[in-house]
């Protein structure tokens, strides 16, 4: 566990928090459709990762609140990039299913932001290429803690 009272510790986390912010922000530029908030963008990329899930499912693994998700799963089956569909094994419940516009979305979505972070890498010496490949697996991990 890192130590925040210890200076390299701190300064490694403040400066890991600061270059994934900005990292961030800069690849939300790359998106596809620009009227899709952060937020939908990332319901629909849950749905990607994991497949159909109720709403309930999706607020939990979004960090939202159940009206909340509600109403963003509204808001994309209006954009047709998402269907409700009967639960399988209860019938009081919705599942979310991404359509196959939403799917080519992401796809082109992803392809863009490839492609931007491919042109930054390309600035890197063949050193920091290695340690950033070695350190995606760890990103990654980070990211779904």
């Amino acid at each position: 566990m890192p130590d925040l009272t210890h200076g390299d510790d701190e300064a490694a986390v403040n400066a890991l928090r600061s270059a994934v912010m900005r990292l961030s922000r800069r690849l939300k530029h790359q998106r596809v459709d620009e009227s899709l908030s952060p937020t939908e963008m990332s319901v629909l990329g849950t749905l990607a990762r994991c497949g159909t899930a109720t709403p309930g499912e999706l607020a939990r693994k979004e960090h939202v609140q159940p009206p909340s998700m509600t109403r963003i799963v509204a808001l994309l089956e209006a954009k047709e990039l998402v269907r409700l569909e009967p639960h399988p094994e209860d019938r009081r419940q919705k599942v979310v299913t991404q359509t196959d516009k939403a799917e080519a979305m992401l796809e082109e979505s992803r392809r863009r932001r490839n492609e931007f972070l491919a042109r930054l890498v390309e600035a890197l010496d063949e050193d920091e290429w290695a340690k950033l490949r070695e350190a995606a697996p760890v990103l990654e991990k980070l990211a779904h803690i």
